[in-house]
């Protein structure tokens, strides 16, 4: 572990100062504690986090060092750091919310701290674990070879005239997309099998074991081009000088590179069940930190409008109530939330265990 003489103020109960009730909580005693720890280290899996970190330790007087990696980089490095005894992450942002509630949580590698004084403001389903952001994904369009979204309702994407004009990262390789699936089919299947009614003016064949199930087998066999970023997927869509129609399902924050590389891509709104789905980032405080004020100011810092800011100009929707869109995001998803499906961390382990029955159901029937 990191060697360094720690406040006797971090030797208290749990994570640190701060634990417990709204009123018990006091933050510049959790700055002070903090400032008697070493530095931070924190990943993300945005390259955002080091303007995060940057700012934090400028704020505080502190020393903080954020690093973009991907979850699944994260999850490894946690597991093999407190197996070992030589931890050195401190906090973990991780985009994989049924990776951390099905194997870090319940292995006791890490742990999700809730700022009390924030809690109030923070949505109930959003606090354990804590969610720090969610991230949309919405459905896009070509603004220059269409006036408006090309599709009302989401059966359209399984229809011949869209066959392989679906763009989208692999559901192989991104888990979010077999989240996505069980969430719909666990929070919203009576939504997809109501569209589906509205758009071929019949009720789905009592024989489909659901109609999310229905809807991601159809899709699938309707050859959608797959990609392995969300960049890929975009330029698909708009990239400068594309004639072909498509449709992408790809991250709010790729609408910057409208500006930024001459992208066209319009945010498809009022489709009919939902335009998109939420990918969640749980906040976890890594077991066997040297730092667990530092930690804990961090997570706090970051559920606030300053800390998460620069994320917040990628359309990315911190849990914090109070806390909102820049009114000059590019995506304009701010103005439909409602419209997108939200990540439920209920069903967060069920999400995990099911991964590989929805794999197996898009390997079978994706066809080109």
């Amino acid at each position: 572990m990191k060697t360094f003489l720690i406040s006797a103020l971090a030797l208290t109960a749990g994570l640190g100062v701060g634990s417990g009730r709204a009123a018990d909580f006091d933050l510049n005693a959790l700055i002070e504690a903090a400032k008697a720890e070493p530095p931070l280290t924190v990943y993300d899996s945005t390259g955002k986090i080091t303007e995060m970190a940057d700012a934090f330790a400028a704020k505080y007087g502190l020393q903080a060092t954020g690093t973009k990696t991907k979850a699944t980089a994260q999850l490894e490095t946690i597991i093999r750091e407190v197996q070992s005894g030589n931890v050195q992450t401190d906090v973990s942002f991780i985009s994989d919310v049924p990776a951390a509630m099905g194997q870090l949580l319940p292995g006791d590698f890490a742990e999700s701290w809730l700022p009390p004084d924030l809690a109030a403001d923070i949505s109930p389903e959003a606090q354990n674990p804590l969610l720090i952001v969610s991230s949309p994904n919405v459905l896009t369009y070509n603004t220059k070879l269409f006036d408006k979204c090309p599709i009302t309702n989401i059966w359209q994407l399984t229809e011949p005239e869209w066959k392989g004009k679906v763009s989208m990262q692999d559901p192989l390789g991104k888990p979010s997309y077999t989240d996505w699936f069980n969430q719909m089919r666990s929070h919203a299947d009576d939504r997809i099998a109501a569209a589906y009614e509205a758009k071929f003016g019949k009720k789905l064949d009592a024989a489909a074991a659901s109609a999310t199930e229905a809807f991601v087998a159809a899709l699938a066999a309707n050859g959608p081009l797959l990609t392995d970023s969300d960049s890929a997927a975009a330029e698909a869509v708009a990239a400068p000088g594309q004639t072909q129609p498509f449709v992408g399902l790809v991250s709010a924050a790729k609408f910057r590179d409208n500006d930024g590389a001459g992208f066209t891509l319009g945010l498809c709104d009022g489709v009919d069940p939902i335009i998109g789905f939420s990918n969640a980032t749980v906040g976890l405080i890594v077991k066997g930190t040297d730092s667990p004020n530092a930690a804990k100011l961090f997570v706090h810092y970051a559920m606030t409008a300053e800390g998460i800011a620069p994320q917040a100009e990628d359309g990315k929707l911190s849990s914090n109530k109070t806390v909102g869109l820049p009114a000059d995001e590019p995506s304009g998803v701010g103005a439909h939330l409602d419209e997108v499906l939200p990540y439920d961390p209920s069903t967060g382990v069920e999400d995990w265990d099911t991964r590989q029955d929805w794999q197996d159901l898009w390997r079978l029937n994706y066809k080109r």
